[in-house]
């Protein structure tokens, strides 16, 4: 069982930001496509900030608000889950400053989704877009430090598959928005406004999928809460606590591990049957031995 816990910030965000967008777009969609006065003459396409500063711009600052915020809990929890060990530990001080790093760099992105939403395109066009290049530098900015960090885990933690998937999904989210921004800002410059539209529309879209990434994240802090179950640093937890901790994560209760050798369960088994293994006999207590058939 998941149960709840700090994975649920991440998929609040998500969700709210995907509301949002589907909010505006089918509002824009169903209204018959108006041509909002913030629109270029030969436009056709709203902006997201076009039908964001209409009649539901009371639904763009909340849904900014809520996600943005969530989001900034998902990276604080991260940090302190990692601190506590119930997440793969920073092995050195430069780790837990790319953490910090990507914290900050959020913040400064969540300022800028939120700004951006309050001063509207048709109102206070000159801020708005300073405040959209805030928000997607700032969160640009932010996985790239994630990304850092997450490349210095997986030196000293090899076996955690879970770094390996985030670290290329958040990879592959910075190329992406990257691409996408540069052709956003041609586009506009070049007043080629409908294809600036879709591509803003498509950043704003990816962007909910890397919010969700961090639910991948979070997840293994699940069932880790004793002290017995959490992760170590590099020189403390074995191959083999990593599997469980990922299993155990995902719901899947390990039963034993593959090992050629007795292992200490095993033996607290036998002695909890009153039986014992001597030279390949097997026999109970009080009994004599009989020859074993393995």
């Amino acid at each position: 069982m998941w149960g709840i816990s700090y994975w649920v910030f991440p998929v609040i965000s998500g969700l709210c930001w995907l509301g949002t967008l589907m909010g505006l777009l089918i509002h824009w969609s169903t209204t018959g496509y108006p041509h909002y006065a913030s629109m270029s003459s030969g436009q056709t396409i709203a902006y997201i900030s076009d039908v964001g500063a209409q009649s539901l711009k009371p639904l763009f600052i909340a849904g900014s608000c809520v996600t943005t915020i969530f989001l900034d809990l998902a990276f604080i929890s991260e940090m302190w889950l990692r601190s506590r060990g119930r997440l793969a530990a920073n092995t050195s001080k430069f780790q837990r400053v790319l953490a910090g790093a990507s914290v900050l760099a959020a913040i400064a992105g969540t300022v800028g989704l939120i700004c951006l939403s309050i001063w509207d395109t048709l109102r206070h066009n000159k801020l708005h877009n300073i405040f959209l290049g805030v928000f997607i530098i700032g969160y640009v900015v932010s996985a790239i430090f994630i990304c850092w960090e997450y490349q210095r885990l997986g030196i000293h933690f090899r076996e955690h598959r879970i770094l390996r998937v985030s670290f290329w999904i958040k990879l592959v989210f910075i190329l992406l928005e990257v691409a996408l921004a540069i052709a956003f800002g041609v586009c506009s410059k070049t007043k080629h406004y409908n294809a600036a539209a879709v591509l803003e529309w498509t950043i704003a879209f990816i962007f909910f999928f890397y919010v969700f990434s961090f639910f991948v994240d979070l997840i293994p802090a699940v069932g880790n809460k004793h002290e017995g179950r959490r992760f170590g640093t590099s020189g403390q937890e074995t191959e083999m606590q990593m599997e469980q901790n990922e299993a155990d994560s995902l719901g899947g209760a390990r039963t034993g591990y593959r090992s050629g050798r007795m292992t200490a369960e095993s033996e607290r088994t036998l002695g909890q049957n009153n039986e014992s293994v001597i030279n390949g006999a097997r026999y109970k207590e009080g009994q004599a031995p009989t020859a074993s058939n393995f």
